[in-house]
């Protein structure tokens, strides 16, 4: 079984990877996948150094900074970078989990835009972690540091958690404590494999 685990920024959806990863489960990190193709894959560099210019590298490193700020400065920007790294990272998702698939009974990938990059179309199942726009600015500004208008500006480009939570299999609504995200992770688990035998 391929589940995904997606939400929003600030909704909590990597310390609910965290409870699975800890409960034995391997969790692919979507975005862990995407910066190691935008690092390792020639074709993918070029396409990005071509679209962004030279400086999206520097001393053989991804310039993240650099990168965000043209990749964010517009939706079409977005949707560019996005065109270019979504189906490679697509691919070699999809190529782990059947591996793992070998040893595991249930496999999980974490990724902010499940949809977006059309990973859900490879996975059986949806899990979304939500949590209410404003609790979600006050972490954000809490654990990055950075200011309610940046925090819009991220938001902007993700699809909205009405949109998700429409489109998700399972849902966990994450406006209270970390015991309560911890205890409802747990019942996911133990649902995942009651369904998975």
């Amino acid at each position: 079984m391929k589940i995904g685990i997606t939400g929003g920024i600030g909704s909590g959806k990597s310390f609910v990877s965290k409870i699975i990863e800890e409960s034995g489960y391997l969790v692919l990190n979507a975005d862990d996948i995407a910066k190691q193709i935008m690092l390792e894959d020639e074709s993918v560099r070029e396409l990005i150094i071509s679209e962004f210019g030279e400086n999206s590298y520097i001393n053989d490193e991804l310039n993240r900074k650099y990168i965000a700020s043209k990749a964010f400065s517009s939706v079409e920007n977005v949707n560019i970078l996005n065109s270019i790294v979504h189906p490679p990272m697509v691919e070699k998702i999809n190529e782990l989990l059947t591996d793992e698939l070998k040893r595991s009974k249930i496999v999980f990938v974490e990724a902010a835009l499940i949809y977006e990059a059309e990973i859900d179309e490879i996975l059986d199942y949806v899990l979304l972690v939500t949590s209410d726009e404003s609790v979600r600015s006050k972490r954000i500004m809490e654990r990055d540091n950075i200011t309610e208008t940046e925090i819009r500006d991220r938001m902007q480009f993700q699809m909205s958690e009405n949109e998700k939570e429409n489109l998700a299999d399972f849902t966990i609504k994450n406006n209270s404590s970390i015991m309560d995200l911890e205890m409802k992770t747990k019942m996911f688990i133990s649902i995942f494999e009651s369904m998975s035998k």
